[in-house]
């Protein structure tokens, strides 16, 4: 029976040294004044661009950093634990491109990939809308078929990046009678007759992260530009959503350590009664909680990204590791 080991490997211990690095050198500075201000990072997304922490599972022939999706969770958590927002902003490349990558012919990653991935340019994940968010198979933007290829016509809401993208990777529906299966995924550039975005969308946190709608006005979408078969758009979107929910749960665990050091942080200043609260049993029970629950929100990511690079689908494991990362972000932060 082979080792089962929990320790990183060398080389996923040093990349986790050099993102904290660059977490303490460049995010955790200025991340309360971005939050407060709403400002987007576009000088600290070069930076990161320039260090490889950007595209990070693209594929390096492709011009990304070739991340196995273990490593990728190591490099988003080290990112977190300085900002979500900046860190979303991040991630989203990623999932952007992953359906490319995963749908796409060898010409349609050299077109569509590449140019994103090699310049440190944007591009957002269009699936979800007013009325279809965790029902995907409900949406409502619609492609209508032309000579030499589609009509795009609909709203996108909550689009990360949306006002700053250069491309959008965008699932839009044939026939809404046929619900997932008339689904197909498209690329779409931002500068395309017809596209438009509404403006950023105040948050509780993540401000600096962009948020928007994005309307399709009858945009022209050449049939190369179509991801796939018509049809297999909620197959390419759902395999997607396999990869990026440990991403998103390594959001949550960054979070989660983040808040527990600055409690660990308080509790040993605080003091009352003549000692440090960080001395009354009632306070360690709720830091060891915390420590607790951290740990498994981590193994859990882990062990969801560990089956993605061994070829799994993983789709409950990664429901389970964003599921439970995310409540426990909220746990130990309250």
């Amino acid at each position: 029976m082979g080792e089962l080991s929990f320790e990183l490997g060398e080389e996923q211990a040093i990349l986790r040294e050099s993102v904290r690095k660059f977490v303490q050198a460049e995010i955790i500075p200025v991340a309360q004044a971005l939050d407060e201000a709403s400002t987007f990072p576009s000088e600290l997304l070069k930076k990161a661009h320039s260090l490889g922490f950007l595209n990070i599972t693209i594929d390096d022939s492709l011009g990304g950093s070739g991340l196995s999706n273990v490593g990728a969770n190591v490099v988003i958590e080290e990112l977190a634990y300085g900002c979500a927002g900046v860190t979303t902003s991040i991630v989203v490349n990623d999932l952007a491109l992953l359906p490319i990558v995963i749908g796409g012919t060898s010409e349609q990653h050299r077109q569509f990939v590449s140019p994103i991935a090699e310049s440190g340019t944007l591009a957002s994940f269009c699936l979800s809308e007013p009325s279809a968010g965790s029902d995907a198979g409900g949406l409502s933007t619609k492609l209508e078929k032309v000579e030499g290829g589609y009509r795009l016509s609909g709203t996108k809401q909550w689009i990360t990046n949306g006002g700053k993208a250069d491309q959008y990777t965008v699932f839009a529906t044939l026939d809404p009678k046929k619900k997932h299966k008339g689904i197909c995924c498209v690329v779409v550039p931002a500068s395309a007759e017809g596209v438009s975005h509404g403006p950023h969308e105040n948050k509780l946190g993540q401000r600096c992260s962009n948020t928007t709608t994005v309307h399709f006005d009858n945009v022209f979408v050449p049939e190369s530009a179509r991801i796939g078969l018509e049809g297999e758009g909620f197959g390419i979107a759902m395999r997607t959503l396999d990869i990026s929910r440990p991403m998103t749960a390594a959001i949550a665990v960054g979070i989660a350590r983040r808040a527990l050091d600055e409690s660990v942080r308080y509790a040993k200043e605080r003091k009352q009664f003549g000692k440090s609260i960080g001395e009354f049993q009632g306070v360690q029970f709720i830091l060891a909680d915390a420590v607790t629950e951290i740990e498994a929100a981590r193994l859990l990511t882990y062990r969801a990204a560990w089956l993605i690079d061994q070829g799994h689908r993983a789709s409950m494991e990664s429901s389970m590791a964003k599921r439970f990362a995310a409540d426990t972000a909220m746990k130990v932060a309250t």
